[in-house]
């Protein structure tokens, strides 16, 4: 096991994905065509789960993994409709959460390049 600093490490940690995490979900719940994906009431618990994906995916703790197993992004998703225009808007709420953060051009482009793969892979109509 290396003990070589990890991404989540490097930009900050728990507190720096939370930023993140919470200013993309300030968006998603005034936003007209994602908001109804999300079929619970309060925007919480999609938040948190999101929050420990991104907290595991860049090195931190394995939370997510031990509550939800395997992450299956795209079977999760499969029963909302992502279409072009709902992926450049959670896109677009991603980037503002990210011009919010402090990371470093570095950093940004990583977590950025990431999420731009992510919201490519989840388009699953175009209509």
């Amino acid at each position: 096991m290396s003990d070589a600093p990890t991404f989540y490490d490097e930009i900050g940690g728990f507190e720096t994905i939370r930023g993140i995490v919470a200013k993309f979900y300030e968006g998603v719940a005034h936003d007209v065509v994602l908001r109804p994906m999300y079929p619970e009431a309060d925007l919480g618990p999609a938040e948190e789960r999101f929050l420990l994906f991104l907290v595991q995916y860049w090195g931190g703790p394995t939370t997510y993994s031990e509550q939800r197993g395997h992450p299956r992004l795209r079977m999760r998703h499969a029963p909302f409709a992502v279409d072009l225009d709902a992926r450049d808007r959670w896109l677009g709420h991603f980037r503002a959460a990210l011009d919010n953060a402090a990371l470093t051009p570095e950093q940004d482009k990583q977590f950025w390049d990431y999420v731009t793969h992510a919201a490519n892979f989840m388009v699953n109509t175009t209509d």
